[in-house]
């Protein structure tokens, strides 16, 4: 829930904020840490000059302690000529003797006796602690003292004011803190140029982008810079883009050759039509053998155009809604062997099949082998002959027409692409490209070679699939 309003923000801004979060975050790591290391350190040094014996010479001690009449309990008002020996008025210091009672030594502080401080002039451990007086803290070492001879008269407390530490302590606190202020407004600005600048080419692909979907101009490229991950995104869309335009311009392609190819069957429906319809009108009858071959003209348009219109439909179809099997190839070319012997009955079919299984689409593959072998019974002579064979994976197609030029065997797979001598037989140009299609999604290829001896050699090579051994044995030969 906390991300959502930031979700909101433009990207740039989301950037620049992140990075100054980012920075502000370590910086105040580093400057926690700083601080941290800073305060133990001075405390560690406050407790050491504490500790120092040569703090407050142990003569002065003695002389006060075999001189009771000098005892004070509280520091002098004024500037006295018998402290001469305070070695730093910062540094408090006081006899403490066993019955509580304590003697001024040097300083400015009076400092608070406690139990664990008499507890030392008895003979107890030294100790290290912190008492209140006068509205501020002092950090107190309290230690054993002897005279030479080794008898113990009391005990010493060396104090100092812990402001010696939190004051420094406290400026530095506010140093940091405005040296994180000014990193963070430095990473602020930092990270707002450089979101500017990483995110200009993301500028150029969205203007480029929305300038497409304005305009609908697929030709506009972005330039490519480097090899990071922005000129690759870049590269990737000047590809997507070429592919839509090349897929535009093969549908306006279809869409244009489609109709051509549309008009001529049309054309002939419709003048036909009209003769029988002005027939009708005029009283006018037409000749038996005049109006059979209208009509026979007509059936021959109409069948033209169901052909040319399924063509279209197959040419149409997406390649994802395509269910790819295991098919055996052998008894799809006898089944599209037993079609066109019905479209060429004074044609001689010689087929060799060898059993052979691929990894395709039976229909498609059926509609392409009819394909190949009406292009052979439409080029062969009559009682000719058109030979089939599959083995291992290879189909080819033989017949002895009169061939394909070499020069046009190039724009024999093109769409709607028919040679001039093919022109004035029936057709539509989409055959041939049918095939290399479906031949092409089932992972093989196809082509068309002149054979040897005169006609035309088409060759199918598909990969086989992993499948059970058939059940019949074999074709022997």
């Amino acid at each position: 829930m906390s991300w959502f309003p930031l979700r909101r923000l433009p990207l740039r801004s989301r950037l620049t904020l992140l990075t100054a979060v980012a920075v502000a975050v370590a910086v105040a790591a580093a400057a926690l840490a700083c601080w941290l290391f800073t305060r133990n350190q001075l405390n560690t040094q406050l407790d050491d000059s504490l500790r120092q014996r040569d703090v407050v010479p142990t003569e002065q001690i003695g002389h006060l302690f075999n001189s009771p009449a000098t005892c004070r309990s509280s520091p002098p008002t004024q500037a006295d000529p018998s402290t001469n020996f305070i070695i730093s008025t910062n540094t408090s210091a006081q006899l403490v003797l066993a019955d509580g009672t304590h003697c001024w030594v040097q300083g400015r502080e009076t400092i608070p006796v406690t139990p664990r401080d008499t507890e030392v002039a008895k003979g107890g451990s030294a100790v290290l602690h912190t008492v209140g007086a006068g509205g501020h803290k002092l950090r107190v070492y309290t230690q054993q003292v002897r005279l030479e001879d080794g008898q113990l008269i009391g005990a010493v407390s060396v104090a100092r004011p812990l402001s010696d530490v939190t004051g420094p302590l406290d400026r530095l606190a506010w140093v940091l803190l405005a040296v994180t202020g000014v990193g963070v407004l430095g990473a602020a600005s930092a990270g707002l140029v450089i979101a500017r600048t990483g995110l200009r080419p993301v500028d150029s692909l969205t203007q480029t982008v929305e300038h497409i979907a304005r305009t609908e101009d697929l030709s506009v490229r972005i330039p490519v810079q480097g090899e990071d991950e922005i000129a690759r995104l870049s590269t990737s869309f000047n590809a997507m883009t070429a592919a839509l335009a090349s897929s535009r311009d093969r549908q306006q392609q279809l869409i244009a050759d489609a109709g051509h190819e549309l008009r001529t069957p049309l054309t002939s429906l419709r003048t036909n039509i009209e003769l029988l319809e002005r027939s009708e009108a005029t009283g006018r009858a037409i000749p038996p053998e005049d109006r059979k071959a209208l009509l026979a003209s007509v059936k021959a348009q109409m069948t033209e155009l169901a052909s040319l219109i399924g063509d279209l439909q197959e040419l149409s179809r997406p390649d994802a809604v395509r269910t790819l099997d295991v098919v055996p190839l052998h008894e799809v070319t006898e089944t599209a062997l037993e079609r066109a012997r019905l479209r060429g009955p004074d044609l001689k079919l010689v087929a060799d099949l060898r059993p052979w299984f691929v990894q395709g689409d039976a229909a498609s593959l059926e509609r392409a082998i009819v394909n190949l072998l009406d292009n052979a019974v439409k080029f062969s002579p009559a009682g000719g002959e058109v030979e089939v064979r599959l083995q291992s994976g290879h189909l080819t197609v033989r017949d002895h027409g009169p061939g394909i030029p070499a020069e046009e065997l190039p724009h024999v797979f093109e769409r709607f692409w028919r040679s001039p001598d093919a022109r004035s037989l029936p057709g539509s140009g989409l055959g041939l490209s049918i095939v290399a299609r479906t031949v092409e999604q089932s992972g093989g290829e196809v082509a068309l070679t002149p054979a040897p001896g005169g006609g035309t050699l088409a060759t199918l090579r598909l990969p086989g699939a992993p499948t059970a051994p058939p059940e019949e044995p074999p074709f022997a030969g």
